[in-house]
């Protein structure tokens, strides 16, 4: 089994101000205590590897969640890129290419940003990382999807093991940090939800923990949706504890 942990940078400076895609900027100071509050809620959870984007706001957050641990870089890993686009506000977008803004927001599987990429390029590398991770984890290349299952009812309840039964049990456990809009295509090629509506399935809060689990034999668009977008770590108490 995989147990695959998903989580977004947090926040940079410019917040949600501007499209960031590729621009390369670090966290804010409420980025790091983010990224703390995560690290203190996965403190006793054994994580296997820890894989970043390697762009500089998810790095930091990847290096603060290892807890001196190694930090593996994927390029496939970067956010949607841009294009002319990058640096601007949604307003400014929509002022500068309103038909184009228009189309993109109602396919940006197929639209592409001016000279940047559509919800399908990021989804091409998204399925790259998923076979990879699938073939170096579970020890054999992806192959028809539910051939690996050994339960009737693999989504059902499933009871609390411990870290000791897990590890005997040979779950392998992998942390990924990477963005907003990559971690919500990754989740449409894992859990077979067509890539243009990312923006409408989806919700990628920074710092937020996200868990798919894969059983052996699984395809990469097999995964089991266990937790999506909890952000308890980040909640006073009384508050709800998702975004």
């Amino acid at each position: 089994m995989l147990t695959l942990l998903l989580t977004r940078h947090g926040l940079t400076p410019a917040g949600d101000a501007i499209l960031g895609g590729q621009l390369d900027v670090p966290l804010a100071p409420e980025g790091r205590v983010q990224a703390e509050a995560l690290t203190r809620r996965l403190a006793c959870v054994r994580i296997d590897r820890v894989v970043s984007s390697p762009m500089l706001r998810a790095l930091e957050t990847a290096q603060t969640l290892a807890a001196g641990r190694p930090v593996e870089v994927d390029e496939r890993l970067r956010e949607l890129d841009y294009g002319r686009w990058e640096g601007l506000t949604y307003a400014e977008v929509e002022a500068h290419d309103p038909e184009l803004r228009a189309r993109w927001e109602h396919d940006p599987a197929e639209t592409h940003s001016p000279e940047g990429e559509s919800g399908d390029d990021v989804a091409a590398r998204a399925l790259s990382f998923l076979v990879d991770l699938l073939e170096a984890e579970l020890g054999e290349a992806p192959s028809s999807p539910m051939s690996g299952r050994h339960s009737p009812d693999p989504g059902g309840s499933r009871r609390p093991s411990s870290e000791a039964q897990a590890q005997a049990e040979g779950e392998r456990r992998v942390l990924l940090v990477a963005h907003g809009t990559f971690n919500r295509i990754l989740m449409c090629v894992a859990l077979g939800v067509p890539v243009r509506d990312y923006r409408r399935r989806f919700i990628q809060d920074r710092t937020n923990l996200t868990v798919l689990r894969y059983e052996r034999g699984d395809t990469p668009d097999g995964a089991q949706l266990v937790l999506a977008n909890d952000v308890g770590h980040l909640r006073r108490p009384g508050e709800p504890p998702w975004g």
